[in-house]
């Protein structure tokens, strides 16, 4: 998709005014290096090399993360860090999400108990960032589908004591449809084992930091307009949803290109869960 600006498809450097501009030098990217971020001024070390590029953490704690490549420097210099040539020598690894993976860990037999989310960019969404952690934890992640039949589809799945039901709601905010079809289910039967958690995005397109994609902030979309097509519309994105959904997705990296109010809630039905007894 051409319209989408990918802000690491250049060398930065390239633009500089002088003809003899220093020319990156590759390095790898070793745990515990610290780099800067050219176009952002994100300081950090390095603690994690994945398939989709470095994850950065600074002083403070918080981590970042970056594709490999130029537009980086270090100790003033420009560098373009690449990936190591041999696995890095540590014993500390951290998944996507933040937590300590569990390497060479087996295959575990998935529990009865389930995570309902509402479709299908919000699955996607929550496998890039926290597949690692569910796939440890034997926990599945399925589509609702929408909101709407959300009381007949718990009723249908039975919760009970070992067979836990967690469910993401899009947009559950007060006086919102989504929060009355919660409370006919957290008020029924099968409360005590039923967790509906919600974000309060329109669309779980705005979980991703806007700063991620080059904004400063999502575009306001009237209600009652379709709000993809608004969106796509106000940015001037060309191509259909699915399209900018990829584009979204991909510049995603670690759980600090999420918001707060998302992460938080995808934690809670984890260990919701994961409780001792709901397996």
């Amino acid at each position: 998709m051409s319209p989408f600006n990918d802000r690491y498809g250049r060398d930065v450097l390239a633009s500089s005014p002088h003809p003899k501009r220093p020319v990156s030098t590759r390095e790898p990217a070793e745990p515990g290096i610290v780099v800067e971020d050219v176009q952002t001024g994100f300081v950090g070390a390095v603690v994690e090399v994945d398939k989709h590029g470095v994850i950065l953490e600074d002083r403070h704690g918080q981590r970042r993360g970056f594709p490999l490549g130029p537009g980086f420097w270090i100790d003033g210099k420009p560098v373009e860090l690449v990936r190591p040539t041999a696995p890095a020598k540590s014993g500390r690894m951290v998944s996507a999400s933040g937590s300590v993976a569990v390497l060479d860990h087996k295959a575990r037999t998935a529990r009865e108990s389930r995570i309902y989310v509402e479709g299908k960019h919000d699955a996607e969404l929550v496998e890039k960032v926290w597949g690692h952690d569910l796939r440890v934890e034997g926990v599945v992640v399925e589509e609702l589908g929408g909101a709407d039949d959300l009381a007949a589809v718990v009723a249908e799945f039975s919760p009970d004591p070992g067979r836990r039901l967690g469910v993401m709601l899009d947009h559950l905010v007060t006086g919102s449809k989504e929060s009355r079809l919660a409370a006919s289910v957290t008020e029924g039967p099968h409360a005590d084992h039923v967790l509906i958690v919600g974000h309060p995005y329109i669309d779980v397109w705005q979980a991703v930091r806007p700063a991620v994609l080059g904004l400063k902030a999502w575009p306001h979309v009237p209600k009652g307009e379709p709000w993809k097509e608004g969106v796509l519309q106000r940015l001037g994105w060309r191509g259909e949803t699915w399209e900018a959904w990829a584009h979204i997705l991909g510049k995603v990296t670690t759980y600090t290109d999420l918001e707060p109010a998302f992460l938080g809630r995808v934690e809670e039905l984890i260990d919701f869960v994961t409780e001792p007894g709901s397996a």
